[in-house]
């Protein structure tokens, strides 16, 4: 009789969140290497756990080791989603019709980000101009704000990439801020969230580019119906004004915890634009 007890109260007792989890059809969410994989795997781990809790699916974190791997991954079918640079969205729609479904929010509730031009505190440069002559750290190749953005900014301001003095892909955008920190550039490329990050250990913003279209969150063609619908009804149900919804993004990466939007591909016409313009603003092949 008491064993039969036991084994009732233990039918009972509720199923642990990693049981639940391991049960349900996983979904790979794939992620660019916007850092360092520890530093990915502490800002974009929080996501997936959220939606593991939230949809019928278990998230996993897939990071590429470069932006073109994480195009190929949702080529593949790798993975089944994943949060890509708008240059990167822009390659895997024209490679094989990938879609965007949502898009961050920033701090004032827009879905836009900005591109800056940063130098020292200590620098002696004072307008994108005086570039002309220096050296300069842009981010991948593949980077939206950290490569193609960028370079149109100088190209707007009349600095052609053969007036400067050298100049330097690196993969990360950390990378850029801390080479112009350590003094290995006179000028570097980052996007709006790193830049103001490092502002307090030494670096200033020499300018800033025009919004931006904000990363999109991209699915491939024949993602079934019912898994964007349970991620999208996930993600915009999230609300930065609501106390306990700030909560659950507190740790999010920090693009992504203002909360997010609809995204649709006329959203990033202007980066289509500038990629097929590349000669004039991205230097010849930069994405082909």
């Amino acid at each position: 009789m008491l064993a039969a007890a036991l084994l009732l109260c233990t039918c009972l007792l509720p199923v642990p969140p990693a049981v639940e989890a391991a049960e349900k059809p996983l979904i790979r969410f794939g992620v660019i290497p916007r850092y360092n994989p520890l530093v990915m795997y502490k800002r974009y781990q929080p996501i997936m756990d959220y939606l593991t809790a939230e949809t019928p699916y278990h998230f996993e974190l897939k990071i590429s080791k470069d932006y073109p791997e994480a195009v190929r991954f949702l080529q593949q079918g790798v993975t089944q989603i994943s949060s890509l640079g708008d240059v990167t969205f822009a390659e895997a729609n024209l490679r094989y019709q990938a879609m965007p479904i949502l898009k961050p929010l920033n701090k004032a509730g827009i879905p836009f980000y900005r591109s800056a031009i940063i130098v020292r505190n200590d620098s002696a440069l004072q307008s994108i101009v005086e570039i002309k002559g220096k050296t300069m750290a842009f981010g991948s190749p593949h980077s939206t704000s950290g490569n193609l953005i960028p370079r149109y900014l100088l190209w707007d301001n009349k600095v052609r990439m053969q007036d400067l003095k050298s100049f330097t892909n690196l993969q990360h955008h950390d990378a850029v801020a801390k080479a112009i920190l350590k003094g290995q550039f006179d000028a570097g490329a980052v996007k709006d969230v790193v830049a103001e990050k490092y502002k307090p250990h030494g670096l200033r913003i020499l300018a800033w580019s025009k919004p931006i279209p904000a990363v999109p969150l991209v699915v491939r063609r024949d993602t079934p119906p019912e898994v964007v619908q349970a991620i999208t009804r996930a993600l915009l149900k999230l609300d930065r004004s609501n106390p306990r919804h700030k909560a659950i993004m507190k740790n999010w990466d920090d693009e992504f915890n203002n909360g997010f939007a609809t995204a649709r591909q006329q959203d990033y016409a202007d980066i289509f634009r500038m990629i097929r313009a590349i000669p004039t603003g991205c230097g010849v092949g930069c994405h082909q």
